[in-house]
């Protein structure tokens, strides 16, 4: 199927080939027949993407702090290979959208297959919208109006906001499309409506809709004006949408309101504001967000958590539904703004213009059949009979950002990619040379030229997909966690001795080339003998409260999904395993998704560790610091850059490039898969050594008996520690 997307590194506007989306639990599948180009929004996306990089950095002031920030704490070329991937990401266009559903997930029964919806889809054939976010048109409405259903409710959650009353004056500064059809709900309202509008072809069209207009550029200074027709009062509410770089309009719109009057801002303008006109007129500023409440809210839109109407009368789709019942009666006239209207494959005769003056709405039409295929090809790689063929379910930040750089320095081979939307999977495809693309993961485990199957998807997924994965012959590696919940544990063990198979938790930390020459270091193996204290510091910085990280349904936590990294490094290091933990975090009354905690470790060989994790120091600070205080010896690993030994002959320090582990860690997972495959264990020494599958439940039972602690505030012993059936399976040291 075709998406139009946005290129925010080079500005380019592109039709590509995407896999059909799957239907998810919450989500109606829709095939498109109208889409509505919001030319505001989509001009500023196109202008900022063909922007230099300095224009760039000069929009996004607080962007460029959070580089400077990295920069100081990672350092420069690691930096500059964020920004540029960041800005390889591209943005889908789009968010009004009239189709046909073909699907429904899990948990819709009010909607069915061939119902007409509006939602706030992408320009693209084929979409997957949350329930929340889809509206069933009456059929007295056509797609051309019912196009206008989203747009219009941001119009209409910016009056709700303002909440006049009938015959209250209300001025609408900007007549673009929002700025219509405002002015429209508004007189439907009762209100007397004022626009101000600089260009003379929107000013005619809002007075031929009823709407008193003034053309600042023909006619006096509007505050003049409405001091004038308001008999020197002055206007109840203002709703600002249009944009502006400075504060002009927030300045007008302060000076034409009344003693205690509010200003609605719906438009992208300078907040800066002159206190003695605020202070004068003790006016009101509030800024509009989006369709109305749950918009941006995870329970509200991803899993259909609606909101009680007697406490929220209007919510975004609530608000959906009322703009197509004024299109449904005839009150509110949305034809007028249309135009013009272009196929989907003539997209251009739209982007290619986006600042025509004459242009209020543009829509894109599509064909009436598409070809619905979760499996997109892009090449037909020939495939020699080589072992360790590759298959990744996820195309996250992750996958593209660290994984399929560390496999393609390896050289490992990769067939398919599996993302749950299709555009992201399809470009990741194109950009590392992967033959097919999929939004179908079982595609990719029933492919017998694939091997290996590399999960990266969220962490609620993590061990559901291990096991359907052992069960399809696969070896797999899994981003930790591996797993969110213990009794996810048994099935897990279970199918991995049954199928013989390697499973390697994406503990990369013990594979960075500092990591291992620590371990050189402490004495090799012989460490475990040895006992020592290890102290980590982990400046994980802040991730807002709404990440799915937090959810503990979902991501588990950040102690859960993150800290096990540093877990796995203490054991290393040690050689041995953990057998008791206790974790404490901050707060009076911490959760288990709590982000700022200290985990201490006791070990078999009495060596103890101690992980501090916290989310509120400064990002100037380096992110990562391991200390091992061994024998009168010390050595300080800074941030995976700098390792110092103290008291060590023959060594004082290693530095050079940040170094992780990541490329070593796939590096050694396919020479070892292979290795398995023609059954040449001759070959395997320590150098391909990777994690056992003792210590990888190792450590996953040592996080959730942490957690546990955390509940019960004590130490608590480690579950039984798991030993594989057959150590020849995954350790190798």
């Amino acid at each position: 199927m075709k998406q139009l997307i946005q290129n925010l590194r080079t500005g380019e506007t592109l039709l590509i080939d995407v896999p059909t989306p799957q239907v998810q639990p919450g989500h109606v599948l829709i095939q498109t027949r109208r889409s509505l180009v919001s030319l505001g929004t989509e001009r500023m996306l196109v202008e900022f993407g063909k922007a230099s990089l300095l224009d760039k950095a000069r929009q996004q002031p607080d962007k460029v702090k959070q580089v400077v920030e990295k920069v100081q704490s990672d350092g420069l070329r690691p930096t500059i290979e964020a920004v540029v991937r960041k800005l390889n990401q591209p943005i889908p266009l789009g968010y009004c959208n009239v189709g046909t559903i073909l699907a429904v997930g899990d948990g819709v029964n009010d909607l069915g297959v061939g119902d007409r919806v509006a939602s706030n889809g992408y320009h693209a054939e084929v979409i997957c919208v949350p329930r929340n976010l889809v509206a069933h048109i009456p059929d007295a409405v056509s797609d051309d109006e019912a196009v206008f259903t989203v747009v219009g409710a941001i119009s209409l959650n910016s009056i709700r906001l303002l909440a006049p009353a009938a015959g209250e004056t209300v001025v609408v500064i900007g007549l673009g499309l929002i700025g219509l059809l405002t002015a429209e709900l508004l007189r439907i309202s009762g209100c007397q409506v004022i626009g101000v509008e600089i260009n003379e072809a929107k000013c005619q069209l809002a007075a031929r809709c009823g709407i008193t207009v003034i053309n600042p550029t023909l006619e006096a200074e509007p505050i003049k004006v409405v001091m004038s027709m308001t008999n020197g009062i002055g206007a109840d509410g203002v709703i600002i949408t249009a944009s502006s770089q400075t504060d002009k309009l927030l300045s007008q719109a302060t000076r034409m309101s009344r003693q205690k009057g509010t200003i609605i801002l719906v438009g992208v303008t300078d907040l800066t504001m002159s206190r003695a006109d605020l202070y004068e007129k003790e006016v009101t500023l509030r800024v509009a967000r989006s369709y109305g409440p749950g918009r941006y809210d995870d329970a509200y839109e991803q899993k259909g958590q609606d909101y009680p109407l007697a406490y929220v009368r209007w919510t975004a789709n609530r608000n959906f539904q009322a703009i197509l019942n004024f299109l449904a009666t005839g009150q509110l006239r949305v034809t007028p703004f249309i135009t013009e209207t272009v196929s989907l494959a003539d997209y251009q005769k739209i982007y290619s213009d986006l600042h025509s003056s004459e242009r209020i709405a543009s829509l894109l039409t599509y064909p009436e059949q598409t070809e619905l295929t979760p499996i997109l090809t892009l090449r037909e790689q020939p495939y020699e009979p080589r072992f360790g063929t590759i298959g990744i379910i996820g195309a996250g930040n992750f996958t593209g950002a660290t994984l399929l750089p560390a496999l393609k320095a390896t050289g490992g081979i990769v067939k398919s990619i599996a993302g749950t939307g299709g555009l992201n999977a399809a470009v990741l495809a194109r950009k590392f040379g992967i033959a097919q693309s999929t939004t179908d993961y079982r595609q990719l485990l029933n492919d017998t030229d694939i091997d290996v199957c590399m999960i990266t998807t969220r962490h609620d997924s993590h061990a559901r997909l291990v096991v359907e994965a052992l069960k399809a012959g696969k070896h797999v590696f899994v981003e930790k966690p591996l797993a969110i919940y213990t009794h996810e544990l048994p099935a897990l063990i279970e199918h991995q001795q049954q199928a013989g198979r390697i499973v390697l938790v994406g503990f990369n930390r013990r594979f960075s080339p500092y990591a291992q020459k620590m371990k050189q270091l402490l004495g090799g193996d012989r460490s475990a003998k040895l006992p020592m204290n290890i102290v980590a510091t982990v400046n994980a910085g802040c991730i807002p409260a709404t990440s799915w990280v937090h959810d503990r349904a979902i991501g588990g936590g950040r102690i859960l999904g993150e800290a096990c990294h540093f877990v796995d490094l203490i054991t290393f290091l040690t050689g041995s395993r953990v057998v008791s933990v206790c974790l404490n975090a901050m707060g009076n009354q911490p959760t288990e998704t709590s982000d700022s905690a200290s985990i201490l470790l006791r070990y078999e060989n009495g060596s103890s560790g101690t992980i501090n994790y916290f989310s509120n120091g400064s990002k100037a600070y380096a992110k990562e610091r391991v200390e091992v205080f061994w024998q009168e010896r010390t050595l300080v690993l800074d941030n995976f850059r700098t390792l110092t030994g103290y008291g060590f002959s023959g060594f004082s320090t290693m530095s050079g490039r940040q170094d992780k582990g990541h490329v070593e860690q796939m590096k050694r997972l396919m020479n070892r898969v292979r290795a398995e495959h023609w059954q040449t264990d001759e070959q395997i020494g320590s150098e391909q050594s990777l994690i056992s599958f003792a210590e990888i439940i190792n450590t996953t039972q040592t996080m959730f008996a942490a957690l546990q602690s955390l509940r019960e505030r004590r130490f608590v012993a480690v579950a039984g520690i798991h030993q594989e059936k057959s150590d020849s399976t995954d350790e190798h040291a």
